[in-house]
This record gives C-alpha cells, structure tokens and sequence, in this order.
C-alpha cells in the first residue's frame, strides 16, 4: 500500500475509534478506561449503628438484621444498579462511646446482586460487641477519616448514622457534625424511638427525632427518618438507602445549619445527652 493511502486509512480509523469513545455512555465510558486511581462509583455510604449499652443483645440483633434485609431487597438492589455507573461503594460500621467505632465491613464494590448478597451474608455473620456511653461525635469525626479512603470516589459521600440516643460523651455532636459537612459529607440519620426501657434505667429523650434534626445531620438535601420502635426498624432501613442511592429526599427534608453556642438552628440544646448523663451519674447510675 502506498504511504500516502496507509496514512489517510490511519488518520480515518483513528478518528473513527475517537469518536465512538465520546459517544460511549458514562458508565460504559467509566468501564473502559484503564484505572489508574480510585474507581468512580455513584456514592460512597457508610452505615453507622449505635451498639451502645441502651441497645441490648434482642435490638442489636435486629438492627443487624434490618441491614441485612435492606441489602437483599429487590428496591435497594435495582436502585444501586440503576445508577449512572451501577455501583456504589458501602461500608458499615458499629460505634458507641469513646473510641469505639468497630468496622465490621470496609469499604466494597457493590456493582450486582451477587456483591449485595454477599456484603449482606458477611455482615450476618459478625459477631456482636457492644460498647459503653454513646459518642455520636466520636463517630462522625471517625467516619471523616474513613472517606479519605483513596480506592473509591464519588461525588456523593453520605454517612448514614442511626442511634437510639443522643450524644453524652465524646467530641460535642454540633462541632463534629460542622467538620463533616466541611470535609463535603452529608449525614444522614435514623433516629429510634424506642418503647423499651434501657437495660441500665438511662433516660430516654423523647424528642430523639428532633435532636437528629437540630444537632446531627446536616449538608445538602440532609434528612432523618425515625424508626418508631426497634420492630419497624427494617422498614425504615429499607426506605433510608433507597432514597440514599436515588440521590431523593423525603418529601420534608430538613436541612441542617451549623450550630451556634452549642444550640441548633431553632435553638435545641445540642448538650442534652451530656447533661442527661450528668445527672444519671449523680443518682448513682452507671
């Protein structure tokens, strides 16, 4: 072949195979480019639940258990694969006071129904460690550090935290909650109403829902469904990731602002935890 011909089919098979690369898909796209760093998903979610010592062995298991339902559900599944990408990357972990925060399950693609299947058959298998006091601080400070995770990155990077108390020890809830939303996370949270006593007589708070709102979640589009009693838990686990993963938000969302003076934004006092626990100790309480 002529030089001149072998350069002219060259020049036009190269700017043929270009142009199909730009009329690829996203993810299609995404896929086939070689990775050379974190690999792009359509969220990064961590699930924080509360193991502290209000929650006995009987509600820890079905906490557990609502995750793992959630994960082998239909909804959550198809609205993970539904995604720009089809993938997310998840992690959960287990936190109560102090340094306390246990990862049972680090960061993992989750890209198919195989993947949630068994991230969910992992998590049903760990064995149950509960922890003392309850540091919602503490645990959003750690889950900063979790997303500086370099293997995944997305956009969206949300910290779904779900608890049956407030803070009462630890990093103050509002100034850890104000570091979240610098690093660029949204919190996310699942408040439990819960109609059981505690098995150490703590006092309950019960406006727990309004403390989620006023004191803990917070960044764009930010919201809290509550779990009235453990048994519904699952339910509203299920409808949590599913409008996590959409990128929805509940019909009310409820944005948080940084707090002023250890107050939220419609002046709540972020420090009823401590001062519960204060005056708990003081009655001889342990």
């Amino acid at each position: 072949m002529p030089l001149a011909r072998f350069i002219g089919v060259w020049r036009k098979s190269a700017i043929g195979a270009l142009a199909a690369l730009f009329l690829l898909p996203a993810a299609s796209l995404a896929q086939s480019l070689p990775q050379t760093g974190p690999q792009l998903v359509d969220l990064k979610l961590l699930l924080a639940v509360d193991v502290s010592g209000s929650i006995d062995f009987w509600e820890g298991g079905l906490q557990r258990d609502g995750y793992v339902e959630a994960l082998k559900d239909d909804a959550v599944i198809n609205t993970i694969l539904s995604g720009q990408l089809g993938r997310i990357a998840l992690s959960y972990v287990e936190w109560a006071g102090g340094t306390h925060q246990r990862v049972l399950l680090d960061w993992t693609l989750i890209d198919s129904k195989q993947a949630a299947y068994d991230f969910a058959e992992n998590l049903s298998v760990r064995a149950h460690m509960a922890g003392r006091r309850t540091s919602i601080g503490n645990m959003l400070d750690f889950a900063v550090k979790m997303f500086q995770d370099p293997r995944f990155f997305a956009e969206r990077q949300v910290i779904d935290i779900s608890g049956d108390g407030p803070n009462n020890s630890g990093a103050r809830v509002d100034e850890a909650r104000d570091r979240a939303i610098a690093a660029g996370l949204v919190i996310n949270a699942l408040p439990i109403l819960n109609e059981r006593p505690s098995p150490y007589g703590f006092p309950k708070l019960d406006d727990l829902d309004v403390y989620y709102e006023e004191c803990v979640i917070g960044g764009d589009g930010a919201f809290v469904i509550a779990a009235k009693g453990i048994k519904s838990f699952a339910s509203a686990v299920r409808r949590k990731m599913i409008l996590e993963v959409a990128g929805l938000v509940p019909e009310k969302p409820v944005r948080a602002l940084p707090a002023a003076l250890g107050r939220g934004p419609g002046g709540y006092n972020c420090g009823i935890g401590e001062k519960q626990l204060h005056e708990f100790l003081n009655r001889g309480g342990d």
